[in-house]
């Protein structure tokens, strides 16, 4: 199993959340102080580096216009991650091609990163959140679509290296693309997908071999996920690649009291504002999880507001928050590993909100020295393969 650190960089300093409507989408810049982002931004790649250098991989994402996320250009972080440090793996999770117009020129940062970092790329691609298309006026009937043509073209661009080829898809027309520079990787950085809830994608994923991950999901819904995408991938033959990927919030201290202190200050994160408006556009979501969203904030109906809801207890109790110490953490991983049948990689939202600096390095150093030994060898999704096969 390889663990991944991970923060959504964000921007909590902001007016007493009971005087503000939300914190997406509509909240005015003038709240941004410059000055205190600039500081943030050096503080959070200091931290990833600090990462690397404690044996740990690392992830990135975006997002925008949100306090949450300020990484508004996960590629532009990766880039100088690529080059900030040594060892760790890289992963951009990712790149919402729903949302942007020319798929090409993700696959030419995605190549030129590689390339940089000497093969270390791992190429995440997401549909975007809901409060996403507002900012990209994107349609949310067909972000979904438009996520598999422009994966579809990236990796077609990836692996061509005869020359220029035309490509004629439903929302994307090119002509004499010729991909420059191509990837250090061949034949292309391995491909992850994540953001959709929906099996279809789920199995599409894993039949095409990309790795798949879910984000803050309670365990029986993660179970669920995972036995389609390795059903999917055992039907469909996959020699190799692929592979599952799981994120909690995750927090590990020396003591339980300072841990559970982490861990509440990571669940700023949960209880993030967004308006009712801005949550689930027309045609975002299928009938069928709009239904499961009408029955109400029960937390099995596996909701976001649900879940802000709980004690901090029981969202450890349902996977979606890990803390305590080294070992307590470690069993809490073991457990959710073993609930969800298995996955191969480890991805830890270890800072949001207030968390400082101190605390935040103290979090990722104890997990690499004293969790990720206890993990490290729980094998992946070829070793689940067998036990799906024989039910």
């Amino acid at each position: 199993m390889r663990a991944w650190y991970f923060t959504e960089m964000p921007y909590p300093d902001l007016p007493p959340l009971d005087t503000i409507s939300s914190m997406r989408v509509n909240l005015p810049s003038k709240y941004f102080d410059p000055k205190i982002g600039a500081d943030l931004y050096n503080r959070y790649l200091d931290e990833h580096v600090i990462a690397d250098e404690a044996g740990l991989d690392l992830m990135v994402n975006e997002h925008h216009q949100t306090a949450t996320c300020i990484d508004t250009c996960a590629p532009l972080s990766l880039a100088i991650l690529a080059r900030q440090t040594k060892n760790a793996q890289l992963c951009i999770l990712g790149n919402p091609i729903a949302n942007r117009q020319d798929p090409i020129r993700i696959a030419e940062e995605m190549a030129m990163i590689d390339c940089i970092s000497r093969g270390r790329v791992n190429a995440g691609f997401v549909r975007g959140v809901p409060y996403e298309t507002f900012a990209s006026n994107a349609n949310p009937t067909q972000t979904l679509d438009r996520l598999w043509e422009g994966v579809d073209l990236c990796v077609k661009a990836w692996t061509h290296t005869d020359g220029p080829f035309n490509f004629e898809g439903q929302y994307t027309h090119k002509r004499a693309i010729n991909l420059w520079p191509r990837p250090y990787q061949t034949p292309h950085p391995p491909v992850w997908v994540t953001g959709s809830s929906d099996v279809g994608s789920v199995k599409k994923a894993a039949s095409k071999g990309y790795v798949f991950a879910t984000f803050l999901q309670t365990y029986d819904k993660v179970r669920m996920l995972f036995d389609a995408y390795r059903s999917a991938y055992r039907d469909n033959g996959q020699p190799g690649g692929g592979g599952l990927a799981f994120m909690p919030l995750l927090y590990v201290a020396d003591n339980e009291a300072d841990a559970e202190a982490g861990a509440r200050e990571l669940t700023w994160y949960l209880k993030a504002k967004t308006e009712p408006q801005f949550r689930n556009p027309p045609g975002y979501a299928t009938i069928a999880a709009n239904v499961v969203g009408l029955r109400g904030a029960d937390v099995r109906s596996r909701t976001n507001d649900a879940l802000r809801q709980v004690s901090l207890e029981e969202q450890r109790d349902l996977g979606v928050v890990m803390y305590g110490t080294p070992d307590q953490v470690a069993a809490q991983i073991k457990l959710e590993y073993e609930r969800v049948g298995g996955f191969d990689h480890l991805l830890m939202m270890m800072q949001a909100g207030f968390l400082d600096h101190k605390r935040t390095v103290s979090n990722i150093q104890l997990f690499a020295k004293e969790v990720y030994p206890q993990i490290k060898d729980l094998p992946g999704l070829k070793a689940s393969l067998p036990a799906i096969a024989a039910e």
